[in-house]
């Protein structure tokens, strides 16, 4: 079999398209060449690895030699993986959802040989496609003026963000109000979340809510935050057997996701369900934090230190085929096999523990019912399977997720069981953004749980950073596989840069390493030397001297993803309150005046820039520990305040650190500091108005705190 141009790719996305009829070209100046030669319009496909719909449409149409023959005939034909090149994905999506009114993958867009888009959508069934690309060459050759009216109408859409004017107010109190209460009426008092399926779980809304709660206490604000986080880890998004969290749910209960794990979710819902823990001190919220960073930290973990980008929804049949969920689900015959040299009695509670019936509550689409799961050694299990099977789930005891001790045995006898299937595909590239999502998680979370182990992860993970994604002129770069030559590729984006600065800026208060400090300072500057827009405020998605394309746009919006700029803005806030260099603050106001103008469009749509907002209005809260005082430097890390940022250790340029007498603390509001402390008790009392002695295991030095007072 002859491969096409995709074999030359490292994303594991194109290269499992390396083999198709299609005469795939990536994205660059040579197939938008060939297709001016041709006179045809380009036909983009975008998708990721671990998205179902995306191999469904492959097999139905990419895999199929009529329909890659047409394709190949009327188009020049470019394959993207939308995370390498999230600036491209979003370019084309806001087209496609101006067009259509929705989005997703594998998304399809159909343009000119310029890169101007004209029709777009989503998934395609094999006969509706061929029906479509016949379609589109006839209106494409036959009627240029109705393409040209599409064109005009759907770049007007592609450029709004990048001719949107700021305003000259950050959002205000009313707004941050409007925001919460809007927030409550979309509540789903019954099974949490927001809205209905599928249900997303909008982290950035948890944790507005959960600052709102701090604020004022309101009874309503912790139901919704204890109802959510009870029912998304009770129900099969969670994975019950190796920990870590699916993407999303595709219905109400939380109990049947799409069964692809990336690592960015695991970053945003370990840092909502840390912050949670330790303010409301529910310990199921523990043990789900440290079984998720316990799957990142062995089955995404590359040996030098990277974190790999997910895992597959689909993994390999007994034949051979990719089944969606079937690694993860289970019948009772099954589980009884796993559990094998376990007792009847403990077999058969565990079981039922985790909801395991003949019925099943899932229900397995084109797999053979006389097929087993596949295992390693590439055994043909006919077992009888049924159809209907078992996603493990807690959603009869919602929240009630420790086990009996007896039943520990078999879970991991079921652990076991489960690693000897085929795993689901691994997208084993390395992403910047994601890799700095889950590195200022583990940061935090290595600090409030004073774990070495996770601390020396974090560490190893900047360094890799580091080492690997930095050029030497400074500038980083996207993406890294080992595979590649060379292993890092793609110029980062705004987004990149943005979590890399929030990243070293906290693994410097996890570590008392000044270093950090200086990786978060230089990372800044790049990041506002190439992407800074001088004339509205906020950043570029892509940099100054980046690829043209047919728009410069900018990432305002908090969808499964914080945006650029708003994650921007609290990095740059916080990274002030550390240096004190205001013009870091000066540039996230900016940023925040920009987005002002858009935080009251929709409900949930702004939420990581109202949290952004309600730290500007509360202002940084800064701690410094001068020397060597190991009581005071947990009682800093085992209170989680969200507008704190910590120094302590090596000092660096910064006033924070003038004028500062060893083995005392200061408390400082906006750089104006109270008398120093040099008691735990004392110190508590300026930190959280509660005078708290040091509890003696610092993994429950949790306990749910007083409200803050509104600021």
């Amino acid at each position: 079999m002859t491969s096409n141009r995709l074999a030359q790719e490292t994303s594991p996305y194109l290269r499992q398209h390396r083999d198709n009829p299609v005469d795939w070209f990536p994205w660059g100046a040579e197939a938008f060449a060939e297709a001016k030669a041709r006179n045809v319009p380009v036909l983009l496909s975008v998708g990721y690895s671990s998205c179902h719909w995306c191999h469904v449409m492959a097999h139905e149409c990419f895999e199929d030699a009529e329909v890659a023959a047409r394709m190949n005939e009327l188009f020049v034909n470019v394959k993207v993986d939308r995370e390498e090149r999230p600036d491209i994905d979003q370019l084309y999506m806001d087209a496609v959802q101006a067009m259509t009114g929705r989005g997703g993958w594998p998304m399809t867009v159909f343009m000119t040989p310029d890169g101007e888009p004209f029709y777009g959508g989503t998934y395609f069934p094999k006969e509706q496609f061929l029906q479509l690309l016949t379609s589109i060459t006839e209106v494409y050759t036959e009627r240029p003026d109705d393409v040209r009216k599409n064109i005009g109408q759907l770049m007007t859409a592609v450029n709004r963000t990048a001719k949107l004017s700021a305003g000259t107010e950050i959002p205000d109190v009313e707004q941050l109000n409007n925001a919460v209460q809007g927030l409550g009426k979309a509540f789903d008092p019954e099974w949490g979340g927001f809205g209905q399926a599928p249900k997303f779980p909008s982290t950035f809304n948890l944790e507005l809510m959960l600052r709102a709660y701090m604020s004022n206490g309101a009874a309503a604000a912790k139901d919704i935050i204890v109802t959510t986080l009870d029912a998304m880890c009770s129900g099969g998004m969670y994975d019950h057997i190796g920990g870590g969290f699916a993407r999303y749910s595709t219905d109400r209960e939380w109990l049947t996701p799409h069964f692809e794990k990336m690592l960015p979710d695991q970053a945003l819902l370990v840092r909502t369900y840390l912050h949670a823990f330790v303010v409301l001190g529910q310990p199921q919220w523990r043990q789900v934090l440290i079984e998720t960073i316990g799957y990142v930290l062995t089955t995404l973990q590359h040996p030098d230190g990277g974190w790999y980008s997910a895992e597959d929804a689909d993994s390999p049949d007994a034949d051979g085929k990719g089944v969606e969920g079937l690694f993860h689900t289970w019948t009772p015959a099954e589980a009884r096999a796993a559990m094998h040299d376990v007792k009847k009695e403990i077999v058969e509670a565990t079981i039922d523990w985790y909801d395991i019936t003949d019925e099943g509550n899932y229900e397995i689409v084109n797999h053979r019912a006389k097929t087993g799961v596949g295992n390693k050694a590439g055994n043909k299990k006919k077992t009888d399977t049924p159809v209907r099977r078992s996603i493990p789930n807690r959603l009869q005891a919602r929240g009630v997720l420790k086990r009996p001790r007896e039943l520990d045995y078999g879970t991991f006898r079921m652990a076991q069981a489960r690693n000897e299937r085929m795993r689901p595909g691994l997208d084993d590239k390395i992403i910047s953004e994601w890799n700095a999502m889950f590195l200022a998680t583990l940061a935090e979370a290595a600090s409030v749980f004073n774990n070495p182990t996770w601390l020396e992860a974090a560490k190893k993970n900047g360094e890799f950073l580091l080492r690997e994604l930095r050029r030497p002129d400074g500038r980083w770069n996207r993406t890294w596989h080992a595979d590649g030559a060379p292993q890092a590729r793609h110029e980062a984006l705004a987004g990149d840069h943005a979590h890399l600065v929030d990243a070293f800026t906290r693994l410097a208060e996890a570590t008392g390493e000044a270093r950090w400090i200086e990786a978060a300072i230089e990372t800044a500057d790049t990041m506002l030397d190439w992407f800074w827009d001088p004339v509205e405020g906020g950043v570029f998605t892509t940099a100054e001297d980046a690829e043209a394309l047919i728009a410069r746009q900018k990432d305002l919006t908090d969808t499964a993803l914080p945006s650029a700029n708003s994650t921007a803005a609290l990095a740059l806030y916080r990274l002030a309150g550390l240096t004190g260099e205001m013009r870091y603050s000066n540039q996230a106001d900016r940023i925040l005046q920009l987005l002002g103008t858009q935080v009251d469009q929709g409900i949930g749509m702004f939420s990581n820039a109202l949290i952004a907002a309600d730290l500007r209005r509360r202002g940084t809260t800064e701690v410094v520990i001068v020397g060597d005082r190991p009581d005071l430097l947990r009682m800093a890390q085992s209170v989680w305040r969200p507008d704190t940022v910590l120094a302590w250790g090596e000092p660096y340029d910064s006033p924070l650190w003038e004028g500062r007498e060893d083995g005392y603390v200061y408390v400082c509001r906006d750089h104006a500091c109270q008398a120093p402390q040099d008691t735990v008790e004392g110190f508590s009392e300026l930190l959280t108005g509660k005078r708290i002695s040091l509890p003696p295991n610092p993994a429950e030095a949790t306990v749910e705190t007083s409200p803050e007072p509104d600021i």
